[in-house]
């Protein structure tokens, strides 16, 4: 248990400095085992972006993976300074990404296009925190270009999975069957029941795509189109010295100022899909408070914001990282809540040391050759699995927004959701403007109409 524990009923888990609130294992809250248990399991899902690296920036695996477990410990920064948030990507904009840099040559200059990116996206970050812009923009984005750039995310993502060249053709039925039985247990109708009546298929469950990934996994294996491991005894390297020069601005030099022009459309596509994800976290850690009353959890969209600045800065320095880094991982935050709000004091003390093992477990278990050589042959299985969901629910959250609204916003989205996903952010959300301002803004005011009586009267 923690040196320090909180008093009161209510109250806030104890800190340290001051408003930076430095919260420390052993120190401030004492060790979940199962959230780290969760976290190692789990460290399929950062890994299937190594094979997006790969091929969009063509970097090396070893390279790919030590970007991973560097990006993962940049996540406790959030918890370990008083951000509850179980960060993660901005995933729905992967495809987006990946159409934006394969404009690019290859080589250095989708290195250099991915570091301007980054680091717009670590400006705007930091300016929606320091100055608590966020709702400012949101609430005066037009309803059909925020649904429009989700619908273009949401048919990014699937459409680059199923294409001629998308890695659902690389092992058909392993991805199909795993894309399967991943739908199956995170929104079919008949998972609830399962979950209220089996508490096996209810602890399954929790772990989102892991267990789908791991049974298609082995499926793959044994049916031949997906190769066995060859297993690594050692730990994995961390080749810092070959990041710095081949990857990061001290390397390879600063972007120029042209590079940032063509990035900063996208820049601001992913800030808006990401602030959906400051939406949901608030959403979910206020449902954790009414149920565990014993203690307070506070989320600040400021403090969260900033500290994506501050990783997102890190990284297009030093390392670009083609996810970006996010607010949310909503899997992973909907995973420590749930076990938070499902025990007691006693069984759960605090809700930051969940928090905060799941990414200690995650980080620790990417480290280790064994784990990572067991999963490295099914990488584009679990990226594939993570894609087609995110394109999910980008349709569904996009649906849900345009529920209450017209036709006409509804086909401006539709109009933006295509050309966004088939030819960039710069094009979908250029047309997006021009169709709100030539069809949603009403420049000319309505006049009331007047009858031939009213008029003759008038006289």
């Amino acid at each position: 248990m923690g040196m320090y524990k909180r008093r009161n009923e209510g109250a806030e888990q104890p800190s340290m400095l001051g408003p930076l609130k430095l919260r420390l294992p052993f120190v401030h809250y004492k060790i979940e085992l199962p959230d780290w248990i969760q976290g190692a399991i789990l460290c399929v899902v950062p890994m299937g972006v190594t094979a997006i690296m790969m091929d969009v920036l063509g970097i090396p695996f070893e390279i790919a993976i030590a970007f991973v477990i560097i990006n993962n410990f940049l996540y406790l920064l959030h918890t370990h300074f008083g951000d509850p948030s179980i960060a993660g990507w901005i995933t729905a904009g992967i495809p987006l990404y990946v159409g934006f840099l394969t404009g690019f040559p290859e080589g250095e200059a989708r290195i250099l296009a991915l570091i301007a990116l980054q680091l717009t996206i670590a400006v705007i970050f930091l300016v929606m925190g320091l100055f608590k812009g966020a709702d400012v923009l949101v609430k005066k984005l037009p309803t059909s270009l925020k649904a429009g750039i989700l619908l273009g995310a949401g048919f990014a993502a699937i459409y680059g999975e199923f294409a001629a060249t998308g890695r659902v053709w690389t092992m058909p039925i392993t991805i199909l069957v795993g894309a399967a039985l991943g739908f199956f247990m995170m929104f079919s109708k008949t998972a609830e029941p399962l979950r209220q009546k089996y508490s096996a298929f209810r602890y399954m469950a929790q772990f989102g795509i892991a267990i789908p990934f791991f049974l298609a996994y082995v499926f793959g294996i044994l049916i031949g189109e997906v190769s066995a491991p060859n297993l690594s005894w050692s730990f994995v390297p961390l080749p810092i010295g070959e990041i710095l020069s081949n990857y990061s601005v001290f390397g390879i030099g600063f972007p120029s100022f042209d590079y940032f022009v063509k990035a900063f459309p996208l820049g601001v596509a992913a800030y808006i899909i990401a602030f959906g994800d400051i939406l949901v976290v608030s959403s979910i850690l206020k449902k954790a408070d009414e149920v565990r009353t014993d203690e307070k959890v506070v989320f600040s969209p400021s403090r969260n914001s900033i500290i994506v600045s501050i990783r997102n800065f890190i990284e297009g320095l030093f390392m670009p990282y083609l996810p970006l880094s996010g607010p949310q991982w909503t899997a992973g935050q909907v995973l420590v809540v749930n076990r938070y709000m499902n025990n007691s004091r006693k069984q759960v003390d605090s809700y930051w040391g969940g928090a905060t093992g799941i990414f200690w477990g995650m980080s620790i278990a990417l480290m280790l050759g064994p784990v990572v050589s067991f999963f490295q042959p099914g990488i584009n299985i679990g990226m594939a699995l993570t894609m087609m969901i995110q394109g999910y629910l980008c349709g569904y959250l996009a649906m849900e927004i345009l529920k209450d609204h017209s036709n006409l916003e509804r086909g401006i989205a539709i109009i933006i959701g295509a050309v966004l996903a088939t030819k960039g952010a710069a094009w979908g959300l250029g047309i997006g403007i021009v169709l709100w301002l030539l069809l949603e803004k009403q420049w000319v005011l309505s006049q009331p109409v007047t009858s031939n009586k009213d008029a003759e009267s008038s006289i």
